[in-house]
């Protein structure tokens, strides 16, 4: 994906431990005015929150952005479910992976792009307990390894 860490909002760190993640998109996100001005301040909470396709659409659901302080009577409410941008033939292929081979749609992260706001989704398979200890040992002998040539070195 595309250079994300200058704008970077908010990110979904549960994500990466308790899913594999096979592909990832960068879809933009509609928002209201005061949500954008929430987004700007970092007050975004993705953890927890998951995409579905309802008729044709995306739509992001159970993320917070949290009520803009000086929208007045005028604000969003923080836990509404809101709509993705994706090109047409990216949602089918959403959906055909999700309807075939059981996978979740899940956001991975936040970030602004050259004033916008984008949510970058991931199509991922839930890891089982033991799934999670053998990364767990595959990490720690890797950085054995990287430990050991230091040392030679």
């Amino acid at each position: 994906m595309a250079d994300t860490t200058s704008g970077m909002v908010a990110q979904n760190r549960r994500a990466r431990h308790d899913y594999d993640i096979l592909e990832q998109f960068e879809a933009g996100i509609v928002l209201t005015g005061s949500e954008i001005k929430s987004v700007r301040d970092h007050r975004v909470q993705l953890q927890g929150s998951y995409a579905r396709v309802k008729n044709g659409e995306l739509w992001l659901e159970e993320a917070n952005i949290a009520a803009y302080a000086q929208a007045g009577y005028s604000g969003h409410a923080p836990d509404r479910n809101r709509k993705l941008l994706l090109h047409k033939r990216q949602i089918t292929h959403i959906m055909e992976r999700v309807g075939e081979q059981g996978l979740t749609i899940i956001p991975l992260s936040m970030y602004l792009k050259g004033g916008r706001a984008k949510v970058e989704i991931g199509l991922a398979r839930g890891l089982h307990h033991y799934d999670k200890r053998h990364q767990i040992a595959e990490r720690d002998a890797e950085r054995q390894m990287q430990r050991a040539v230091r040392q030679r070195a």
